[in-house]
């Protein structure tokens, strides 16, 4: 009879935890039909005009006919402005490193000294990724001038958030095991961090600012165009004396320099990897 009871306990059980399973997947997915539907709906109400006159196409096609065929006579004058733009990627992306990884620690529910740090440490990388990275460009360029300093500054804040999230998610995510392992033996937190938690998160770690650095790359092109220099100061000067030829060309040596950030990028996750 005690077995009988327990086959039938263990049934209850097993349905109960499927239907809560059900439950969750139908809520996420009812949450996310309601969210696509109803941004549709609204694009489609809001810009209905829009889609339906053919002006938008026909402005397009003109725009594009403008831009053809390139001057390639400007792409003299961007050696430069392109070593600004890697240069502002570069240095972003290594102040981004180094004040989020110690940061991701004091984050990360592993390795944190006290929950309310913890959920601190979060809240300062949650309003780092809330302000967007041309908001802080605008205002670092009326603080500190015109130059590739506030685009560095602008877009290494903007990376704290968002690499600082992503080395805690990490840390979070290691195998409890080899702390446990390291603890048994009588290692301090530091050296839970240094032989157990770092091995196992560096390699996604430098997946994770490699993506950033491409990522930080393409954005130093966008804050470039409100005074931070770089090659997004010369697009937008050809922009705005309407120079679409010139503009085209300068796409087109971003573009190159955008397969080159990325090739070099997973060459080296492929190393990783292997």
């Amino acid at each position: 009879m005690s077995q009988v009871n327990q086959e039938a306990t263990l049934l209850i059980k097993s349905s109960s935890s499927k239907r809560k399973f059900w439950s969750n997947w139908g809520v996420i997915l009812g949450s996310g039909l309601v969210l696509i539907v109803g941004s549709l709906l609204y694009t489609v109400i809001v810009s209905w005009e829009a889609l339906t006159s053919g002006n938008v196409l026909q402005s397009f096609l003109r725009i594009v006919g403008e831009m053809l065929p390139p001057d390639f006579t400007v792409i003299a004058t961007l050696g430069e402005p392109i070593l600004e733009t890697l240069a502002m990627s570069v240095m972003a992306t290594l102040i981004a490193v180094a004040i989020a990884f110690p940061l991701g620690f004091l984050a990360a529910e592993t390795t944190t000294i006290h929950p309310s740090v913890q959920y601190g440490i979060k809240g300062l990388f949650n309003a780092l990724r809330t302000i967007p990275e041309l908001v802080l460009a605008i205002i670092f360029v009326a603080s500190v001038g015109f130059g590739i300093l506030p685009g560095i500054l602008a877009l290494g804040l903007h990376s704290v958030g968002m690499l600082g999230k992503f080395y805690a998610e990490a840390i979070d995510k290691v195998d409890k095991g080899l702390i446990e392992a390291v603890e048994s033996c009588g290692g301090s937190r530091f050296h839970v961090i240094a032989f157990s938690v770092i091995p196992q998160i560096l390699s996604h770690s430098i997946d994770f600012s490699l993506y950033r650095w491409e990522y930080n790359f393409r954005a130093s092109t966008v804050v470039g165009m409100i005074g931070a220099g770089g090659i997004g100061f010369q697009l937008i000067a050809s922009l705005r004396i309407m120079q679409y030829q010139e503009v085209l060309a300068i796409l087109l040596a971003v573009f190159i320099m955008v397969q080159l950030v990325d090739a070099f990028g997973n060459t080296i996750r492929s190393k990783l990897i292997s």
